[in-house]
């Protein structure tokens, strides 16, 4: 069965860094688009970064451009996200998903989740 893992949260302090993993399985993670999606309390879930499994174009948010970078290794089935310069506003659980055939418009509800992990970040 297809399934996603995220992992690589925690509690950080404003301007620290995280690293956020997504492994895949149950599906070639070459064939599909990733996104990562974040839902804080009080708050609509939010889109906050995707990349291609083709040229591996990557979007992201205005909320978190400039700050995070996502990258993917098709042969770890593993999706990253790099999370620098972090600030109390991106405290959220953190979510990866599948989109297909690639990354899509904003209102794409994906077929695949993992079960998210916190970020906290809080001095």
């Amino acid at each position: 069965q297809v399934h996603l893992a995220e992992s690589g949260g925690g509690l950080v302090q404003p301007g620290g860094s995280l690293r956020l993993s997504c492994e895949v399985s149950g599906f070639a993670l070459a064939r599909y688009a990733i996104g990562w999606f974040r839902q804080a309390p009080q708050k609509e879930r939010e889109r906050i970064s995707c990349i291609t499994n083709g040229d591996e174009s990557a979007f992201y948010a205005d909320s978190v451009k400039g700050r995070f970078t996502i990258s993917r290794d098709n042969a770890k089935n593993t999706v990253y996200l790099q999370m620098n310069s972090l600030e109390p506003e991106d405290t959220a659980v953190y979510y990866c998903a599948t989109e297909f055939p690639s990354c899509m418009a904003a209102n794409y509800e994906p077929d695949y989740w993992g079960q998210g992990t916190q970020v906290t970040v809080s001095s």
